[in-house]
């Protein structure tokens, strides 16, 4: 069973030498996988993940990402990675991370899971 939970967030960041200082509007999907809970059939207690997402959007919204420590270069890449290795420290079932930028049709993104890394 697979579960996700989507949100966004506003920061600024520069990826020097490819860009000045600027900001973005950027989505995250967290997504859970695990074996159905017996009584509600989910993989996660959304409830239980969005109090630990809480705490992550906090340290990303509406901040500079580079002085974020571990985002010092905060690529769409990096970030993900951050964000799943954040997660995964209170949040066993996490899969995998997703994060776009830009608007729908025209978005660009990353996913980043430990599977398809090794």
């Amino acid at each position: 069973m697979e579960t996700y939970k989507e949100f966004t967030f506003e920061a600024a960041h520069k990826l020097e030498p490819y860009s000045g200082l600027h900001g973005h509007s950027f989505k995250v999907s967290v997504h859970l996988v695990g074996e159905p809970d017996q009584v509600y059939g989910w993989a996660a207690n959304l409830y239980e993940v969005e109090q630990q997402i809480a705490v992550v959007h906090k340290t990303l919204d509406h901040t500079y990402l580079n002085e974020i420590d571990g985002l010092s270069v905060p690529s769409l890449e990096n970030l993900a990675k951050w964000i799943f290795d954040k997660l995964s420290e209170t949040t066993l079932t996490v899969d995998r991370v997703e994060v776009k930028r830009g608007p729908d049709g025209q978005a660009e993104g990353c996913v980043y899971s430990p599977r398809a890394a090794a």
